[in-house]
């Protein structure tokens, strides 16, 4: 009796070392890029509640109309596809899946609807390769919503955003780039194939030195027109260029209270 005893014990013995030596060497998963490399900051432009006179407010107020225009685009019009990547970078871990690819997998919610998100992580050398497939039940399974590459330590890359599951045809393309300081920049860009936008874009980044230290560039594609906005992230003062609304290629300044004024020479 104390044989077999002994003998089942070592079984689960030599079953549990199997198991966390699998376990030890499944290979390491790849680092997720951070929300900043997928969903821009228009924090700084919110009018909301606001009221502002023209003669007084008018380069801050054009640049909040110009950032809004985007954020609506990016956190309204693309609700799903930036709530599923908000949701992958706060508290999931990936599932070792086979030939170097690991599964985000998890519920999320947008208004009153649940969705259901498969994130695959592939590396592929010193690159990662990126697919998110987004299900709703009773109504489309397995959606690929966007996909992406970066390189393997998660400080650059590019994704491509398709329409909606009716309408597959690709929307945007971002690239973004993240440096171990906390700066870094992103881009979204119109590629719906054919449309009168395509090649419009709005650029955001965090990295200026000097008395601004964030910008946008917005190009409209269909106006062929650019609008420069820098301001100090710290003190809301800043500047924008526009030769469409101005009719001048000068900056225009605002304050920290946002009233406008004369720039400095």
């Amino acid at each position: 009796m104390k044989t077999n005893k002994l003998y089942i014990f070592m079984i689960f013995l030599f079953l549990g070392i199997g198991i966390f030596s699998c376990k030890d060497n499944e290979p390491e998963a790849p680092i997720l890029p951070p929300q900043s490399a997928f969903v821009a900051d228009f924090s700084d432009f919110n009018s909301s509640g606001k009221i502002f006179v023209k003669e007084t407010f008018d380069s801050w107020a054009f640049s909040a109309v110009n950032v809004t225009v985007w954020s609506v685009i990016v956190n309204v019009g693309l609700a799903v596809p930036v709530a599923s990547y908000v949701e992958a970078v706060k508290n999931h871990d990936p599932l070792y899946q086979s030939d170097n690819t690991w599964l985000w997998t998890y519920d999320f919610n947008v208004g009153l609807a649940t969705y259901t998100a498969k994130l695959f992580g592939t590396i592929d050398g010193e690159n990662v390769i990126w697919e998110m497939y987004i299900s709703k039940t009773g109504d489309f399974t397995d959606f690929l919503w966007y996909k992406g590459t970066c390189d393997i330590n998660a400080t650059q890359g590019t994704w491509i955003l398709y329409n909606n599951p009716d309408d597959a045809t690709e929307l945007l393309e971002i690239t973004w780039n993240n440096n171990t300081d906390g700066t870094g920049n992103i881009k979204y860009m119109n590629v719906v194939p054919g449309g009168p936008e395509n090649g419009g874009y709005i650029a955001y980044g965090n990295d200026l030195e000097g008395d601004f230290n964030a910008w946008y560039d917005i190009y409209n594609k269909g106006l062929d027109n650019l609008t420069k906005i820098e301001w100090n992230i710290e003190t809301k003062n800043g500047r924008v260029s526009d030769f469409d609304h101005f009719a001048d290629d000068a900056w225009h300044c605002w304050n920290e209270s946002l009233y406008d004024y004369d720039c400095p020479l």
